[in-house]
């Protein structure tokens, strides 16, 4: 049973039912369910099934392209030599069929280019001369590694250009679709166990799917991620070398922006990771950021040159922060650490990159869904004067207000605002303002886990946005 996903399932229906052919591209991150959504929309049923292989030849990808034909009613007797020959066993395979409407499904389509295999050429090749001059072919592709897809597909100058009819990036879950499927799995959580097990997996529906119901939370996550045989347990090097061909580079930039809370500007992350200041470098942080392991963000006021980069992947910060710290290889490393300073920590952390992931669930409940806004992050630094200020969310509204989002993160209470919390916030607020100069009117919002203690120095927020509003 597929769990949310209306918005696409009704996507990949029109296209279905449109009278001419359709080119649909699946996108998004390894283990989002982009396989899972084009399978159960079409009830598992094809002309023409195919997946890449990873790391293969041409000669294998080739071998496997006819041996794909052959299940589906196309019997060849020697593997295509060309992927052009491939297209056109393709091209006589869907003459054949029966069926009204053919659907053409390609999955793992970056695997299949391999060096100097003309793949690209020769998928231009069939859309245009095959399947778009027929009125009945529906064409989905489907990949994991999305700067490839980005690149060669989407932003395609040769015979694609143009050419698509339908772009699905498929994103994670958000809390409410989590929450959905952990009652379709009855594991029994509450909000608060649903919260802390985003912040650990974000909103990927494979690393849930792991979850077993006679299994506390932590338990979970000790069998998934620091067991001998978890089914996650070496999942960094996996997904890094599933996305991108040559990884190394990705992996030294996610490694130098998971030291720095705020993120980075580019200059300081050529100083820090060792990397060349030139035009790989750009491509990989555009790739990072398409694959949604990294955002860039500005400061409000701030010219786009000075662009800030932040990490903001629930398992490569999971990552960072637990298991690559257990040296020891403990099993039971989370169990272990729950409760503890490092944890707590990491708490806030992980749950300022959930309010990042739900900003239309705050929108909603500060009553602004219908509001325009940008969103930012805004920080000055320290001087001999006086001390840094930093300000992790600003909602700048089109109707002359700015929201200064000040996130807390507390276990089991309501947050309370001591007198010296009091000054801090109203010190940044004072800072924001003078190094701004803005004239929008400020309103100091709370987002927080379970609310807030209504003491002597609570009316300093306007508003008070709790988690309880992502599951919405």
């Amino acid at each position: 049973m597929i769990i949310g996903r209306e918005k696409e399932l009704q996507e990949l229906h029109e296209a279905y039912n449109d009278g001419y052919s359709q080119f649909v591209v699946v996108y998004g991150r390894r283990r989002v369910g982009k396989t899972f959504l084009v399978r159960e929309a079409f009830n598992y049923k094809f002309t023409f099934q195919h997946a890449g292989i990873a790391q293969a030849p041409k000669s294998t990808q080739l071998e496997e392209w006819k041996n794909s034909l052959a299940k589906y009613g196309l019997k060849v007797e020697k593997a295509p030599k060309t992927w052009f020959e491939a297209f056109s066993l393709l091209d006589d395979l869907i003459r054949k069929s029966r069926a009204k409407r053919k659907v053409i499904f390609i999955d793992e389509l970056p695997w299949m280019d391999t060096q100097a295999s003309n793949f690209v050429p020769a998928l231009e090749h069939f859309w245009n001369a095959y399947a778009s001059a027929r009125k009945d072919v529906l064409l989905i592709v489907c990949g994991s590694a999305t700067s490839w897809i980005v690149d060669k597909i989407l932003h395609n100058h040769g015979g694609l250009h143009n050419r698509l009819n339908l772009k699905i990036n498929l994103r994670q879950f958000t809390l409410h679709e989590c929450e959905l499927y952990a009652k379709s799995r009855k594991l029994g959580m509450q909000h608060r166990q649903l919260l802390e097990c985003y912040m650990v997996m974000g909103g990927i529906p494979f690393y849930w799917s792991l979850l077993k119901k006679e299994l506390s939370l932590p338990q979970n996550i000790d069998a998934i991620f620091f067991s001998e045989d978890g089914e996650l347990n070496d999942e960094f090097d996996a997904l890094y070398h599933s996305l991108f061909r040559k990884p190394e580079a990705y992996i030294t930039v996610i490694n130098t922006l998971g030291k720095k809370r705020i993120g980075m500007p580019r200059e300081e992350i050529v100083k820090e990771s060792g990397l060349d200041e030139n035009g790989k470098l750009s491509t990989v942080l555009k790739d990072l950021e398409h694959c949604g392991f990294l955002r860039k963000y500005h400061q409000i006021g701030k010219v786009s040159k000075d662009a800030m980069y932040q990490l903001v992947d629930f398992y490569t910060l999971f990552y960072f922060r637990f298991i690559q710290e257990n040296k020891h290889h403990d099993p039971c490393f989370w169990s272990k650490s729950v409760g503890s300073s490092f944890y707590n920590n990491w708490c806030g952390l992980a749950f300022e990159r959930v309010c990042l992931a739900h900003i239309s669930q705050i929108k909603h409940a500060l009553s602004i869904g219908g509001v325009a806004s940008n969103e930012y992050s805004w920080f000055v630094r320290k001087t001999e004067e006086r001390p840094g200020a930093q300000i992790d969310l600003l909602l700048d509204r089109s109707d002359e207000t700015i929201n200064i989002c000040e996130i807390k993160y507390t276990s089991y209470s309501e947050y309370m605002v001591t007198e010296e919390e009091e000054q801090k916030v109203l010190n940044r607020r004072e800072r924001f303002l003078e190094d701004t100069q803005t004239t929008k009117a400020i309103h100091l919002t709370l987002i927080t886990t379970r609310g807030l203690t209504h003491n002597a120095h609570a009316d300093i927020f306007q508003n008070v946005v709790t988690a309880e509003s992502f599951f919405e």
